[in-house]
């Protein structure tokens, strides 16, 4: 997230806090007094945003993302003692991919 795009989630979370409606020319007035330049189409695109949305439903969804992905089942045999010891094996490998990706597309958590 750029600092154009924090201020003005700050901003909008200021006047949303005081019961004040978001406009651009308030956003616009806040990042102003908190000396930050920002770009000039910024205010407006929040302003458009909340204008559509609740601002509570946003803050109380944060980080709730789609579902998680669905555990993968493995086939038992009658004998069910027998897989135990493969699925971690199945895991690992699992594992090994996600990284092998990462590393293909350039991307690293930590850069």
């Amino acid at each position: 997230m750029s600092a154009s795009e924090l201020a003005c989630t700050y901003a909008s979370l200021i006047l949303h806090d005081d019961g004040l409606s978001i406009t651009a020319e308030k956003i616009a007035t806040l990042v102003k007094a908190a000396n930050v330049k920002v770009e000039s189409y910024w205010p407006s695109l929040f302003a458009k945003l909340l204008e559509k949305r609740n601002v509570e439903d946003l803050i109380i969804n944060v980080g709730s993302g789609g579902g998680g992905a669905a555990a993968a089942t493995v086939a038992t045999p009658a004998g069910g003692a027998a897989a135990a010891p493969d699925a971690p094996a199945v895991k690992e490998k699992k594992e090994e991919a996600m990284e092998e990706s990462d590393d293909e597309m350039m991307f690293s958590l930590f850069d």
